[in-house]
């Protein structure tokens, strides 16, 4: 018989008690400008979204069934500063041996946040190009693609082309990516489980699309805080000690590692897609999908 006053509370165990109870984890590897609090609301909300299956929702089941890869997943988009079950940060259910489990993907919203944080950016463009759009850009001599839509149309057409480039704070512009549908359709066929019902290829292509440009254009641009704070540190060094001050090399920022994968050997792809093959890139072909 239990003495009353000495119950010990219930622990919840469920996906959303469990973003609860390692919030603390969460804040120690989030940039400094996110509030844990908004974030673990975000996150805990963005199990609630989807088809439900009794009184669950998929998202919640998916999360449970592997608490290890639910948590794994959230710990990458808070160190990423990313918002989980968004645009940003997609929390996605597939199946593994019958099962649903959570994988984590970084959404072509997410990477264009990563680039404007680094603080060198000023705009980002990333558009898809349909085949009643009229698109121009000859490398060496344009700084960025003509794109003209028709905006009164009903039917644009089907996908075409998809486009990225950035202009920098001094007013420079970016390498501009151009991908085709035959580059795309390489992409696509090096993400494992493209074809599943839960893939963001089969929900959301047009996003997809956009996030294998961007994803590109990110090989090109600043895409970590900590170069921006590098670049700080020299400049007070060097405002400190002009006469002896040498300026040391900046390091790459830290590489980031998706759930889905994407070959980066699209390199090869025609001449639509402009590209140096030998770039090394910020972004690593994906490790799991």
């Amino acid at each position: 018989m239990t003495t009353p006053g000495t119950e010990v509370a219930k622990k919840d165990n469920t996906p959303r008690g469990m973003i609860a109870e390692y919030k603390t984890d969460f804040a120690q590897v989030m940039p400094s400008h996110i509030r844990p609090e908004t974030w673990v609301r975000i996150a805990q909300g963005a199990l609630k979204k989807g088809r439900k299956q009794g009184d669950w929702f998929e998202l919640e089941i998916a999360a449970a069934n592997n608490p290890a890869v639910f948590m794994a997943s959230l710990l990458d988009a808070a160190r990423l500063g990313l918002e989980p079950g968004t645009t940003e940060y997609y929390l996605t259910p597939r199946k593994v041996k019958g099962r649903l489990e959570i994988l984590g993907i970084v959404g072509y919203q997410g990477i264009i946040k990563l680039i404007y944080n680094a603080g060198f950016v000023s705009s980002v463009v990333a558009e898809c190009v349909y085949e009643n759009d009229h698109f121009s850009y000859h490398p060496g001599r344009d700084r960025y693609p003509t794109h003209e839509i028709d905006w009164d149309s009903d039917n644009r057409g089907k996908l075409r082309l998809v486009y990225a480039y950035a202009q920098m704070k001094d007013g420079a512009y970016s390498k501009v990516v151009v991908l085709n549908r035959a580059a795309i359709n390489r992409i696509k066929e090096s993400s494992q489980g493209s074809s599943s019902e839960y893939s963001p290829w089969v929900k959301h292509e047009d996003a997809m699309w956009l996030k294998s440009a961007v994803r590109q254009l990110a090989k090109w641009v600043p895409t970590s805080t900590e170069i921006r704070n590098d670049a700080k540190q020299v400049e007070s060094e060097r405002a400190d000690n002009p006469a002896t001050f040498t300026a040391p090399a900046l390091h790459d920022a830290d590489p980031v590692l998706e759930g889905e994968l994407v070959d980066d050997g699209v390199t090869d792809a025609p001449s639509s897609y402009y590209e140096s093959a030998d770039h090394d890139g910020m972004f690593p072909p994906d490790p799991d999908a």
